[in-house]
């Protein structure tokens, strides 16, 4: 889900003016929230897909956990 507005935080600063937290609408904090969890899941797709392993498919997989189990 990308993000369709600019955010608009809110700053509080202490008292020397220096920004210490900031404030975001709840469903921007989310839009960002799942954009972040999107972007690390590429990233780690990345990661197994450089190792360049081979692979098994799924049907494989489980006949030899099947068998694996009894």
């Amino acid at each position: 889900m990308a993000m369709t507005k600019e955010p608009r935080p809110q700053y509080i600063t202490d008292e020397r003016g220096n920004r210490v937290s900031v404030v975001l609408p709840i469903q921007q904090w989310q839009t960002m929230l799942e954009e972040l969890e999107e972007l690390d899941d590429i990233r780690l797709y990345d990661e197994v897909k450089a190792r360049n392993e081979p692979t098994i498919s799924i049907a494989d997989y489980r006949r030899k956990r099947q068998q694996a189990n009894g």
